[in-house]
């Protein structure tokens, strides 16, 4: 991993190893030198051991140190989550004997300024990824599409295996009430939970909360995510369309709770793996309002797609949210919640990435 900071892959591999705890005993090595907010959850965990790396991109003492660790301690498998930046965890694991070598890809796209150099690297490091690797996982098939164009889709090698989420840890929450965030009962709130980064496309999201508060005095915006609190407060707070309008919630471990103070969920991404705050969403029974970026038609029913907006088309998702406003009875004519639940059941799906370790 890179770090146990709160995004997809990390809270995708905590729930997938307290499906699994005491049957697997998990070594994580997180090579971006620190843990994050997710190390006490992960800690809780048992047999399972923890280890900060500074690991560069041409780091060969850190490599040799991972080389050293996977050798003496016989693992059974080894899987990075970095994508094409497993290559030399691969390379490593292949040369210590590892049986199962597995690199897990969990974007779509690369999240890098593209120079020769960068591409350079990442193409030298994709050839080590197939080299080395017993097995290429995505969840997506965009991922695959992208990183290996050229690769046949029946390669037994590649599979696609989507997010798993546990639909019971919705079911039995306390949930928190449109006043706990001083919002009006009766108002129209629209919320999106995502860290923020320029892949959430926030920008977006302002310009569409401008546009829609400024016309229509009872709607309401939610964002959660870390980050989001340390780089939108000292905007939202001098706006004066947002400033009363516009929660900004940072980093929260309580989503679950927040996801029924939304009437409508917000999603337009600009890339994506596998969106879990999504498929939370829908999991929910939130109607969605998102882009049409190839991840989220992978995740989304085909009825809806057409309905899906371009990541920066404003005027496109102002309508859309316009739409579900002036006619609320159809917010409940979208509640795709059955359908989510069946679609990524975390039984069925962990179940098929633990076959493969």
């Amino acid at each position: 991993m890179t770090t146990l900071n709160s995004g997809g892959i990390e809270n995708y591999l905590l729930r997938f190893l307290r499906t699994y705890e005491g049957q697997i005993q998990p070594l994580i090595i997180c090579k971006g030198n620190e843990f994050g907010e997710l190390e006490e959850e992960y800690k809780k965990l048992k047999n399972i051991h923890l280890i900060k790396m500074n690991v560069g991109y041409f780091d060969l003492p850190s490599y040799i140190r991972i080389f050293k660790l996977i050798k003496a301690s016989d693992f059974d498998s080894v899987c990075d989550f970095t994508g094409n930046f497993s290559g030399l965890t691969l390379l490593a694991a292949n040369l210590a004997r590892v049986k199962k070598r597995i690199s897990f890809y969990r974007g779509s796209s690369n999240h890098f300024e593209e120079t020769f150099f960068k591409l350079s690297y990442n193409k030298m490091m994709r050839f080590l990824v197939q080299k080395n690797a017993t097995k290429i996982l995505s969840n997506s098939r965009t991922a695959i599409e992208y990183f290996y164009p050229h690769i046949k889709s029946d390669n037994p090698k590649f599979q696609v295996i989507y997010n798993g989420i546990d639909a019971k840890i919705f079911e039995d929450v306390k949930p928190f009430a449109k006043k706990d965030f001083d919002i009006p009962d009766k108002t129209f709130v629209v919320g999106h939970t995502g860290r923020y980064d320029v892949a959430k496309n926030h920008k977006t999201i302002i310009k569409i909360a401008e546009e829609l508060c400024g016309k229509y005095e009872d709607i309401y915006f939610v964002l959660c995510g870390k980050g989001t609190d340390t780089h939108l407060n000292s905007y939202v707070s001098s706006n004066p369309v947002l400033k009363e309008r516009m929660k900004i919630l940072g980093y929260r471990n309580d989503v679950k709770r927040i996801l029924p103070v939304f009437d409508l969920f917000l999603f337009p991404s600009l890339t994506e793996g596998q969106p879990n705050s999504l498929i939370e969403a829908m999991v929910s029974g939130l109607p969605i309002v998102a882009s049409n970026i190839n991840p989220i038609l992978e995740t989304t029913p085909e009825e809806i797609h057409s309905e899906l907006v371009a990541p920066l088309d404003v005027s496109g998702f102002c309508q859309k949210i316009e739409s579900f406003y002036h006619e609320r009875t159809r917010l409940n004519e979208k509640n795709y919640s059955q359908w989510a639940k069946g679609h990524f059941d975390g039984d069925k799906l962990f179940n098929q990435f633990f076959n493969e370790l």
